[in-house]
């Protein structure tokens, strides 16, 4: 083989290697409740101003109080790695261990509770807007799990719209999203080329919607009036329970028993896709970790199995059927597949999860890997669902995607 035709094919399969997307990974069973924390106290999608501080927290359920270390990366717009070095996005430096751990207190499951902070002495900030990936490590240099978050910058304001869709196929079923971006004190410059936009429902990044370009312009705002494009399934509100007395029935939850840590039985679901429409106030798949005796939750709320169960349907009969939420991360995993009972003729499902308020849903895995979330919730556009609207900038010449803006908005007052 030609040098020169060699030489194509392993530069093709390096680019390929080194342009492919980040994923995020999923940790081992003994790592739960990962919360990411900016300035609400329910774990969220971390979509940080530049300058403002970031919490992550897990616990480590094996007792071993193992030391961990954390690595950030910057990240282009889609996700492959930028071209800037560390010390152009990072003021410090990282590969650091976690120093903050302690042990949880007066609770039946032992774990130890972890919680990094940044800024601190290490690193002492991010310089840079734009998106990034944090890498935690265990002490043999293994990948335990890995997070994105994104930091803004404050530079144009991001208006948003929810509105029904107007495909009348779709009309009760979706929403859509009309964007208008201004910018502050800064010109845009050919923003069909450098001007990208994420627009992300109820923190869910696996079903967020990029890359719509504006369609036309007023002045030096950008407008963005799409239908299909930027149509998202309107779900049903999330159901939910409360356990932060666990030696009560709290909200959802049907009975309780002591075995070696405690069990909660919650009432049993059913198929909501084909019964109206009926608003339930809920925090969009989120979670808070809370205890009503505890004075700090982070190490005195107590691990609970809790029994989830869901009445059959003939709709997703032969489907794979998970429970969906916030609590981790919306991952599709083993330990979230309902498998059926032929003698309590119902779906079963049992996960550990930290006293808290709880977020979850039903969804329904196609032949084709897809998620279906409305086979058994429902699609509503009436539902209450929380956007965001990230703006991302690269300058003709520049060489990484800054985050110029944020947007957030609600479809509690959808309009036609």
């Amino acid at each position: 083989m030609p040098f020169k035709s060699l030489f194509l094919i392993v530069f093709t399969i390096m680019s390929t290697f080194v342009l492919a997307q980040v994923q995020e990974v999923n940790p081992p069973n003994y790592i739960k409740t990962i919360n990411f924390k900016g300035n609400t106290p329910e774990s969220q999608l971390p979509v940080l101003r530049l300058g403002e501080y970031l919490v992550l927290e897990f616990d480590a359920l094996n007792g071993n109080e193992d030391d961990y270390y954390y690595k950030i990366k910057h990240y282009n717009f889609d996700w492959t790695p930028s071209n800037l070095v560390q010390s152009e996005y990072m003021d410090g430096f990282d590969n650091q261990r976690i120093r903050n751990y302690e042990n949880s207190l007066n609770t039946y499951q032992i774990y130890s509770h972890y919680k990094l902070t940044i800024p601190n002495n290490q690193t002492r900030g991010l310089k840079v807007s734009g998106n990034y990936l944090i890498s935690i490590y265990d002490n043999y240099g293994d990948l335990v799990f890995s997070r994105k978050f994104m930091i803004y910058e404050d530079n144009a304001n991001v208006g948003i719209t929810l509105k029904r869709s107007r495909n009348i196929e779709y009309i009760e079923e979706k929403q859509r999203v009309e964007i208008v971006i201004s910018p502050k004190n800064m010109q845009l410059n050919n923003p069909k080329q450098t001007v990208n936009t994420l627009i992300v429902q109820n923190n869910n990044l696996s079903t967020a919607i990029n890359n719509l370009k504006p369609q036309y312009t007023i002045g030096n705002q950008l407008i963005y009036r799409y239908d299909m494009e930027s149509s998202f399934w309107g779900g049903n509100e999330y159901l939910f329970f409360e356990n932060k007395d666990v030696r009560a029935a709290n909200t959802g939850v049907q009975s309780i028993a002591l075995e070696d840590i405690y069990h909660n039985y919650l009432f049993t679901n059913f198929e909501r896709a084909s019964r109206p429409y009926t608003y339930n106030p809920d925090i969009n798949g989120n979670y808070l970790v809370t205890n009503i005796d505890a004075e700090d939750s982070s190490i005195e709320a107590d691990y609970v199995w809790v029994h989830f169960s869901l009445l059959p349907n003939v709709t997703f009969k032969n489907k794979d059927i998970h429970i969906y939420g916030n609590f981790n991360n919306y991952a599709i995993e083993e330990s979230t597949k309902l498998t059926f009972n032929d003698y309590t003729n119902r779906y079963h499902c049992t996960l550990l999860l930290k006293q808290g308020f709880y977020n979850y849903k039903f969804v329904a895995i196609n032949d084709d890997g897809t998620i279906d979330e409305g086979l058994i919730s429902g699609n509503f556009y009436q539902t209450e669902n929380n956007y965001k609207v990230l703006v991302y900038y690269r300058d003709l010449g520049a060489r990484y995607d800054r985050i110029i803006g944020l947007g957030e908005g609600s479809s509690i007052n959808i309009s036609n």
